[in-house]
């Protein structure tokens, strides 16, 4: 069990370094291409990997640890967004309110996904609302699949050990 928490930690905590240690402008309007290449193949293979990840989830295949993978890719897809938006944030017109530094974008999205939108930083040009879009859809397909699928698996395994169960 204590190496799955130390393949969480690494999972997470390297992607972590590395949004945080990517160059602010490395995204953005100077390079769209490239922006909008990464940022939807990133969300495809996150996408993909949560699919199966579901899969393991509900099919109980032993040994696939499938909690902790979603776990890790609901983080990397949090990563993507905001990645997403600290680009769009250097492009005029796109975002409004202050998005300047990593963690605003962090913020921004987790505010986002947790549909709090407290209203300091929005969406007002057309490719940051079709990220935001592409955000809220991606959010209500798949952390909600992924969310069912690790909430039916808690279930499954804390009915199996016999805890739960009114005798």
């Amino acid at each position: 069990m204590v190496r799955g928490w130390w393949w969480l930690f690494g999972w997470v905590l390297v992607p972590a370094v590395v949004y945080f240690l990517l160059p602010v402008g490395t995204f953005g309007p100077h390079r769209p291409v490239l922006s909008w290449a990464v940022f939807t193949a990133g969300l495809a293979l996150i996408a993909a990997l949560l699919l199966r990840a579901i899969r393991d989830a509900l099919t109980d295949r032993p040994g696939a640890r499938p909690v902790l993978r979603i776990t890790v890719l609901v983080c990397l897809s949090v990563l993507v967004f905001a990645t997403a938006y600290l680009g769009l944030a250097h492009q005029p017109g796109e975002m409004t309110g202050r998005l300047r530094t990593h963690i605003d974008a962090l913020y921004f999205t987790l505010v986002s996904t947790a549909t709090v939108g407290y209203g300091d930083i929005a969406a007002t040009g057309q490719s940051a609302r079709l990220v935001v879009v592409l955000q809220i859809l991606y959010s209500l397909v798949f952390l909600t699949a992924a969310a069912t699928a690790v909430s039916t698996r808690v279930t499954a395994l804390l009915g199996s050990s016999g805890k739960g169960r009114d005798g």
